[in-house]
């Protein structure tokens, strides 16, 4: 009860201490869980990540839920979700009830303003994140290389999303086609 306890309240405190959705998260949920928790490693927290963007649903939700089943099973699961969601359904509860009195003063405006402006910041820093521990591999001397694989793969989906209608679900599809690919392809060596 105590461990299904402290995954509500780990998750409960990711959801009300970040702004933004899922990407923004990131960094919240790799401090509270990979290195404060030790709970999970970086990499299932971005196989866990992962597999909540391509499911349907909010990212950080689905996220939650697939850390929450891995630590204690279905329930874990279910109370990792309650945890992420409550705050947002508090906290968009109090604000719906306020929001069209409040949105007429200039400063809850800018502070909307501002809040965008942390949100993008965050947004990148997660990128960078991201794409340094994504795109990039060790070497025997434990140095980090660029994948030129898994560089093609980004820049190809970077492109198919920035220049083309295709959901961004399919350009995840087709990525993860072409990784299989071309492991087959090259024996598992372009692991």
């Amino acid at each position: 009860m105590a461990e299904l306890w402290n995954l509500y309240a780990a998750f409960f405190r990711i959801g009300i201490l970040t702004f933004g959705g899922g990407l923004t998260m990131l960094p919240m949920l790799k401090y509270e869980l990979v290195e404060k928790r030790n709970w999970i490693t970086e990499d299932v927290l971005l196989d866990c990540y992962a597999i909540g963007q391509c499911t349907p649903g909010i990212i950080a939700v689905n996220t939650a839920t697939f850390v929450g089943y891995k630590r204690k099973g279905v329930l874990g699961g279910i109370v990792a979700t309650l945890g992420m969601a409550s705050p947002s359904i508090l906290i968009i509860t109090v604000v719906a009830m306020f929001l069209e009195a409040m949105m007429s003063y200039a400063v809850v405006q800018h502070a909307i303003m501002g809040i965008r402006g942390g949100v993008c910041a965050l947004m990148l820093n997660t990128v960078y994140t991201l794409a340094k521990k994504s795109l990039t591999k060790k070497d025997p001397e434990n140095k980090l290389h660029p994948d030129k694989i898994c560089v093609a793969i980004c820049a190809a989906a970077f492109l198919l999303a920035f220049f083309t209608p295709i959901p961004t679900v399919l350009i995840i599809v087709f990525a993860a086609v072409a990784g299989v690919i071309i492991d087959r392809m090259t024996g598992g060596a372009a692991a």
